[in-house]
């Protein structure tokens, strides 16, 4: 991860805060995954879900493995999170396999004045609902062509935002394993409609070009292109499309912090569901499209 990536900050970003701590990775066993690494790192605590399953970190620079960004990581033992709250600072163990990541081992450190509250929004956009159209923008596909998203149209469309450069597993190769799953469960049923299309959008496009997004594809869906294409927004489209999906994506160096976002729309380019975060299913999001792409009005 070499690649200087130019610093874009789009609107509704969690406010992000500096903390120092040395880090560490030693591997282990991990059953199909072959290997566990373990990386001894802090941060910051941003947000942490009611049921304590979940945190969102700011978290400093693992060395060899990825710049500083702030992730929502999985909780291995939520009893570990009695005590903390956003603002404070923590140490922990961040554990990944080659399908799989949390955090353990989680220790308090200080607290500092500053919690995770979210900045003013400073625009007129709204996010949009169930029902409403999804706006126009240009995308740049896999085979350089640039494509519209209204060039859809008469098909249901269910896509998603990644980079290709993202190192956890959780966030954005599972949204592409799941895409690939997906596919597979519609195209193996007997009734399965025709008429719909995924698309992977990458927010990065000045690292992922046609040709990285091509070699990049190729390892979730093989020579198989049936149904699937991926793209690179532009900056012009990033900037529409964010703030209508709630899609915060900031440039911290050489990393890309970001939430998940994958939406499905029917023939007429509505939003027919959107899906926040990584616990849906390859099953949910095939039936959202096949439930979608026979929507007649």
């Amino acid at each position: 991860m070499t690649e200087k990536v130019k610093r874009n900050m789009l609107n509704r970003i969690y406010v992000l805060f500096v903390l120092t701590f040395a880090a560490r990775a030693v591997a282990t066993p991990a059953g199909d995954d072959h290997s566990l690494t373990r990386y001894q790192t802090a941060g910051v605590v941003m947000k942490i879900t009611p049921d304590l399953r979940q945190a969102t970190i700011d978290t400093d620079t693992i060395p060899g493995y990825m710049t500083k960004m702030t992730m929502d990581y999985p909780v291995a033992n939520t009893n570990e999170l009695h005590g903390i709250s956003p603002g404070d600072r923590i140490s922990f163990a961040l554990m990944v396999s080659k399908t799989n990541d949390w955090i353990e081992d989680v220790h308090y450190v200080s607290h500092s004045a500053v919690t995770n509250q979210m900045p003013a929004s400073g625009d007129n956009f709204a996010e949009l609902k169930t029902g409403d159209e999804l706006p126009n923008g240009t995308l740049i596909a896999e085979d350089g062509q640039r494509i519209q998203l209204s060039g859809f149209r008469g098909k249901a469309l269910a896509f998603t935002f990644f980079y290709t450069r993202c190192p956890m597993p959780n966030y954005c190769p599972l949204m592409n394993r799941n895409f690939a799953a997906a596919r597979d469960l519609i195209l193996s049923r007997a009734d399965a409609p025709t008429n719909w299309e995924l698309l992977s959008i990458s927010f990065d496009p000045q690292d992922d070009t046609p040709q990285a997004l091509a070699n990049y594809g190729q390892l979730f869906r093989g020579d198989n292109t049936n149904h699937w294409v991926f793209a690179a927004a532009t900056k012009a489209a990033l900037a529409v499309l964010a703030p209508a999906l709630d899609l915060m994506v900031i440039h911290e160096g050489d990393a890309i912090s970001h939430n998940l976002r994958t939406v499905v729309l029917d023939p007429q380019g509505r939003i027919a569901r959107q899906f926040d975060g990584n616990q849906w299913t390859p099953q949910e999001l095939a039936d959202a499209v096949v439930q979608a792409a026979r929507t007649t009005r």
